[in-house]
């Protein structure tokens, strides 16, 4: 029987076109593969964050997210699986990736099959998707599968380079994305669908409203 699922990719690159957005598109392809090899219908969301910039800027200092701003966050805390690239800075994730993570409810992702992704010039930036990203989102109570992927500037160059022929030969990044979108597509798929929560369903009693006003 088909089922389906609900899958948000948060890609935090900075310029358009980047490597971070192209990472993205390629893991968010792979697991659509995978979903699909176990009959499961995908809805894939995507939320660029650049687009974003000045809202979270203007939603850190007012505490008010915009319209456009709240479908993005409403995007990401309904899904069933979360795939999220940011490219390294200063061996670390980009500025605006944490600050949309910082908006996001503390809650918001418990139990949230993710798959990390990353971008940077060398292969030694690698090493923020264990000692930044995979901390962060194990903070979040996300449940974070075991194969991230990095993709540096060779990785790219490597993948145009083909076989001589024509022929497309599979390159260390193409086995990492295979790997990491088969690892979840399977937690995502042998989950059940996430509930979202009702606000209604536990109302506050009327003597705290009454307290906090």
């Amino acid at each position: 029987m088909t089922t389906s699922r609900r899958i948000a990719v948060v890609s935090a690159g900075l310029r358009q076109p980047s490597s971070t957005r192209l990472l993205a598109d390629r893991l968010a392809d792979a697991a659509g593969r995978q979903f699909a090899a176990r009959d499961v219908d995908v809805d894939l969301r995507v939320v660029e964050l650049r687009e974003h910039a000045h809202d979270l800027t203007n939603h850190l200092l007012s505490g008010f997210p915009s319209a456009s701003l709240e479908q993005a966050i409403e995007a990401v805390t309904t899904a069933d699986g979360l795939i999220t690239v940011s490219p390294i800075f200063t061996a670390s994730y980009s500025g605006l990736f944490k600050t949309f993570f910082d908006v996001v409810e503390a809650d918001a992702l418990d139990g949230m099959p993710v798959l990390l992704g990353a971008t940077g010039g060398t292969e030694r930036h690698s090493l923020a998707l264990e000692h930044a990203m995979r901390p962060l989102f194990t903070y979040l109570h996300a449940i974070v599968v075991p194969t991230a992927v990095y993709a540096a500037t060779s990785d790219w160059g490597a993948e145009n380079a083909g076989d001589g022929d024509g022929g497309a030969v599979p390159t260390g990044l193409t086995r990492r994305i295979e790997r990491g979108a088969r690892e979840f597509a399977e937690l995502v798929s042998d989950r059940e669908p996430r509930q979202a929560a009702d606000p209604f369903a536990v109302p506050t009693p009327f003597e705290q409203l009454l307290a906090e006003n």
